[in-house]
């Protein structure tokens, strides 16, 4: 298996657990913002899993953008089917992506205010070792809001296993 075909079976099993995740937040609690000031809300916290798709795009075009704004939605039915759709766009580009291209450099964030050269492999990693982390935050608002929080990487106190 190459490294690219790791990451896209990895990327592909992480989305599945992370739109589990997604869907257990009740609509009416997408407002929904824990006390502390830097916080964001569940549906802004959501959309970043939708922004670091754009990264993947801009990986796979050699140049990302990180000045655009983020995305904003109606619903959060809206906000969650822009991020299937967007997903499933993103992982055949992946896939395209030439062993070349998956080696080369790209720059990127490598530290506060601090561009620097990064393999876009690396930055397509960094994504979604990202993703796995804003997931972790939004399972603790899934707790938060008294919604059920589903198994991740083993059984959950509402998801047992056995």
């Amino acid at each position: 298996m190459t490294e690219k075909e790791m990451f896209l079976n990895t990327w592909q099993r992480e989305f599945a657990t992370t739109m589990k995740i997604l869907k257990q937040l009740p609509a009416d609690k997408a407002d929904f913002k824990p006390a502390a000031e830097k916080t964001k809300s569940a549906k802004d916290l959501a959309t970043v899993f939708i922004a670091e798709l754009g990264v993947v795009d801009g990986v796979v075009n050699g140049k990302i953008d990180f000045g655009g704004e983020m995305p904003k939605f109606a619903t959060y039915a809206d906000l969650l089917n822009a991020y299937e759709k967007t997903q499933k766009t993103m992982v055949p580009k992946v896939n395209a992506m030439s062993e070349a291209d998956w080696n080369s450099m790209i720059t990127a964030p490598v530290g506060p205010k601090q561009m620097g050269q990064v393999r876009r492999a690396d930055m397509l990693w960094m994504m979604l070792m990202d993703s796995v982390h804003h997931r972790g935050q939004f399972s603790v608002y899934l707790r938060l809001v008294g919604a059920k929080v589903p198994s991740i990487y083993g059984p959950s106190g509402d998801e047992p296993w056995m």
